[in-house]
């Protein structure tokens, strides 16, 4: 299964960044995913996050059936390390 992950524009891949830290977890854990920029700046303009996840912090993941998950960038990605990125927590979008 595919993953949407939605991220900020910036291109950056610096450990600290939470959106790369997200991406360097699904490139390691060999999940297949496609990226989606978001706009960085103002983050109201986030409008498919914030419809989905009620929230504008990324990064988020958006699943094929029509799920999204959004939590801290380093659950996230200790979430995919571990291989329950599908399992999903109670209340997810």
């Amino acid at each position: 299964m595919a993953v949407k992950l939605h991220r900020d524009r910036a291109p950056l891949k610096t450990a600290g960044h939470p959106c790369w830290v997200v991406e360097k977890a699904l490139i390691d854990a060999g999940i297949p995913y496609e990226v989606v920029r978001e706009p960085s700046f103002p983050r109201s303009r986030r409008k498919r996050v914030i419809e989905a996840t009620g929230q504008a912090r990324l990064p988020a993941i958006e699943f094929e059936d029509g799920r999204w998950l959004r939590e801290d960038s380093a659950a996230l990605a200790a979430r995919i390390r571990a291989g329950a990125l599908f399992e999903l927590p109670p209340g997810a979008a």
